[in-house]
């Protein structure tokens, strides 16, 4: 206050005043601040210090001042109010005694309140208390509801997968999944049992993808049988329409029954539902695919994978597992060609492959498809085929391979109704003809030889009139001079074999028959067939019988007589093969492109191999003969007779040609000539073999007496048929060879030698030179002293002089 009063008093300059007022507004600005609450004191505090140097002395004398100036202030005012406050404070003491007293009767009504209250309160917490209970129970029950529906269906769900109601469990997961759960997801139980739901569905399907696997594995056990039945349906399909069309020849009409689609009933050609009345006796049920296999297990796994959204995968798994089955389906055991059932077995598992397949097809929707079971079927008839073929042709017995034709056509026939293309096996069954009618020629080549074997090769003797209508009932034999005779007994030409020969050749077109039945061919065919396979049999298995039978060492000469007898009726009756074809086929001849048979060229050709083996037959016995010969080439006469090696075999031949004149056309006259032709060449040989050095005129004129004996022989007419002295001719050059040594005659033969009418035109100088070389070294060697004898020694010289121009002869024809 004095530092205030100081400076009122002293007299500033003007401008020193002007700053005290700026310093002072600007010191009045701080403090406002400072006493202000709402601003912040550094900044203010941060401004005194930050101005002139003496700054903060100046503010906090300021400061002191202002202090002062307060101070003041609050003493005034407190002298202002002392008396009002004294005045308060002894009101408030006189309030105090009545405030006590309030706050006793306040203390009294409050305990005397809460004593009233006491039980109104427990009762209070009571209601309070059930009130939540209440609501709690309510909450309660509204939660179970909507839990009660989910633990309802999980429970169906455990109970429908404990009884493999696996198809509706999955539906009943996705009712859970999306209608139930949803609801209470909040708690754990419904958690566990979403996270529960994934893991069954996996059960699921490994559970169903087992019974698919055990079905496969089922199936392909019980495809033998369902293959069975399906066959066996098949064929009494065919057996039926048989009887079905002698029906419809007779007036009457029955409609076929053959379904593997269904249930039916056929009673006296009548078609009947299962609901049709009482059954009654004679009715027949068709099985069906699933009379024998439960496919449930497939439509389950199928529904399944589909709920599952992944069907893909299982019909992936079951076309690849049906594959697999497929090839294990077509792999044939090793011995299967030995036995007939051993195809049946193999055909019905084929059969039972595809007809499951083909009821999947149309039973499920995708689960296999056309496209695949052609796919299959192409597949498996590639590899039938080549199976059959291999197997096929193992067989060696014509009826295993016949049965095995009815199993292909049975076969075909089964699966052609199950819309599959069986083309191709019919095809195949023109190759398994060729292999039957390869086996029908072995064992009819059996046959044959049999029949040859047992042959007594002569003819064939009848003494009753039922012997011989037995005979021409298998043979058709006509003979008018044999038919005349009335008498009996009496023998037919040819021998036993020739009627059982026929025989087995009507045998062999009835066995080559069977095969072209249930072909679906046409006469014209199965008449071409039937030709070719006579043909062959004709052909190539009775033509190589006999030429064998023919060539055998043990067939004599008798014996091949009566083989050309044979075979010239067996030629006679192949018109009556042909007939035989054309009534079993109901062709004409007549019709184009018929084939013929070939049984006229096979006997042909077998008689001439008989004649062209008799022929060489004759000749070796002639040489037998020959070699028996035992001439004296230096004797000095001749014994006055034949040699009796030579009578032997005229003999011999005498008898021979006997047989031969029943034999057919001129073979009787061929062999004889052939014969005669053949002992000119061998005596004319005899003469001239280089091993013969020396020969007598004693000699020849003894080999001269042989000639005449054949001569006389072949003078004889040993065969009827021969003109004039055609048969002699075969000796005609011996003759003149021996009558120009005979008679000595060399002087003719020179003069006339190269002339037609020469009288030894067929005596070669070469010939006449080497026979009378072999005289000339006799005459030397036997003549010592023939020397001095003049008739001696002017037949030497002649022959000296013959040899001369003889082999001047020879040199000429040389050059």
């Amino acid at each position: 206050m004095a530092s205030d009063r100081v400076h009122v008093a002293v007299p500033e300059p003007p401008s020193q005043n002007e700053e005290e007022n700026k310093e002072e507004k600007a010191f009045g600005n701080i403090f406002a601040e400072l006493e202000s609450v709402d601003l912040p004191l550094g900044t203010t505090l941060r401004s005194i210090y930050d101005d002139q140097p003496n700054a903060h002395k100046r503010f906090m004398e300021k400061l002191d001042a202002r202090i002062r100036n307060h101070d003041r202030e609050i003493e005034k005012m407190c002298n202002f109010h002392h008396q009002g406050f004294v005045d308060a404070i002894t009101e408030l003491l006189k309030v105090r005694a009545d405030a006590e007293k309030l706050m006793g009767q306040v203390t009294d009504t409050n305990r005397r309140l809460q004593e009233a209250g006491r039980e109104v309160t427990a009762q209070t917490e009571e209601v309070i208390r059930c009130r939540i209970q209440q609501r709690n129970m309510a909450t309660t029950v509204e939660k179970l509801q909507l839990c009660i529906p989910v633990l309802e269906m999980y429970s169906k769900l455990k109970e429908q997968l404990e009884s493999k109601r696996y198809y509706a469990a999955l539906k009943t997961m996705e009712q859970l999944e999306k209608v139930y759960i949803p609801r209470v997801s909040q708690y754990r139980f419904c958690q566990i049992m979403a996270e529960n739901l994934p893991r069954l569905r996996e059960e699921i399907k490994e559970i169903s993808m087992s019974d698919l696997k055990d079905f496969l594995e089922s199936i392909r056990k019980h495809s033998d049988k369902v293959g069975e039945t399906a066959m066996r349906q098949a064929q009494q399909h065919r057996t039926f329409n048989s009887a079905v069309a002698k029906q419809a020849c007779m007036g009457h009409y029955t409609k076929p029954v053959y379904s593997l689609n269904g249930r039916t009933h056929t009673h006296n050609g009548l078609m009947m539902d299962d609901d049709t009345g009482d059954e009654e006796e004679g009715d027949e049920e068709v099985l069906t695919a699933q009379d024998l296999v439960d496919f449930s297990p497939v439509y389950r796994c199928l529904h399944i994978y589909t709920v599952l959204g992944d069907r893909e995968t299982f019909e992936n798994y079951y076309r690849k597992q049906r594959k697999k089955q497929a090839r294990l389906v077509l792999q044939p055991q090793a011995n299967m060609h030995e036995t007939v059932e051993g195809y049946r077995r193999y055909f019905n598992q084929i059969v039972g492959f595809f007809v499951v397949e083909d009821h999947i097809l149309h039973a499920t929707q995708g689960l296999v498809t056309r496209a695949f079971t052609d796919e299959l079927w192409n597949m498996a008839l590639s590899k039938i085929i080549a199976v059959l073929r291999t197997h096929s042709s193992y067989c060696d017995d014509p009826d295993l391979v016949l049965e095995l034709k009815n199993l292909i056509v049975i076969f075909a026939d089964t699966l052609q109704g199950y819309g599959f293309p069986v083309n191709r096996l019919f095809d195949l069954l023109f190759e398994v003809r060729d292999q039957y009618n390869e086996t029908l020629l072995k064992k009819w080549a059996l046959v044959f030889r049999e029949i040859f074997e047992l042959d007594n090769y002569s003819p064939i003797p009848v003494e009753t009139e039922e012997e011989y209508k037995l005979v021409v009932s298998r043979f058709p034999f006509h003979d008018a001079e044999i038919e005349k005779q009335q008498d009996f007994p009496k023998k037919l030409p040819m021998s036993q074999s020739v009627p059982q020969i026929y025989t087995q050749v009507k045998e062999f077109i009835y066995a080559s028959l069977k095969f072209s039945e249930s072909l679906h061919r046409s006469s014209t065919e199965i008449d071409d067939m039937l030709r070719k396979s006579t043909n062959l049999l004709l052909t190539r298995t009775l033509s190589s019988c006999l030429q064998n039978l023919i060539k055998k060492p043990h067939i004599g000469l008798t014996e091949l007589v009566q083989i050309i007898i044979n075979t010239t009726h067996l030629e006679q009756a192949c018109r009556y093969l042909e007939e035989f074809i054309t009534n079993i086929t109901n062709v004409l001849p007549e019709t184009v492109h018929t084939t013929r048979l070939y049984g006229l060229s096979t006997f042909k050709d077998a008689r001439h191999a008989a004649e062209g083996e008799i022929y060489t037959k004759l000749n070796q016995k002639i040489d037998e003969f020959i070699q028996l010969a035992d001439y004296e080439w230096g004797m000095a006469e001749s014994d006055g007779r034949a040699s009796g090696y030579l009578m032997d075999l005229i003999n011999f031949l005498r008898s021979t040609f006997q047989v031969f004149t029943h034999l057919p056309g001129k073979v009787a006259q061929t062999a004889c000539m052939s014969a005669c032709k053949h002992l000119s060449t061998s005596l004319m040989q005899m003469l001239l073999d280089t091993e013969l050095k020396q020969i007598s005129m004693g000699a020849i004129q003894q080999f001269n007496l042989d000639v005449i004996q054949c001569e006389l022989f072949a003078s004889s007419e040993p065969v009827p048929g021969f003109q004039g002295d055609t048969l002699q001719l075969a000796f005609i050059d011996l003759r003149q060879l021996l009558d120009l040594f005979m008679v000595w005659d060399w002087s003719t033969y020179l003069a006339d030698y190269g002339q037609p009418t020469s009288k030894y035109l067929r005596v070669n100088p070469a010939t006449a030179l080497a026979l009378l070389e072999k005289m000339k070294d006799t005459s030397k060697k036997n003549n010592i002293f023939s020397q001095f004898r003049k008739n001696d020694r002017d037949k030497q010289k002649l022959i000296e002089t013959v040899v001369k121009q003889l082999r001047s002869l020879v040199n000429g024809m040389s050059s």
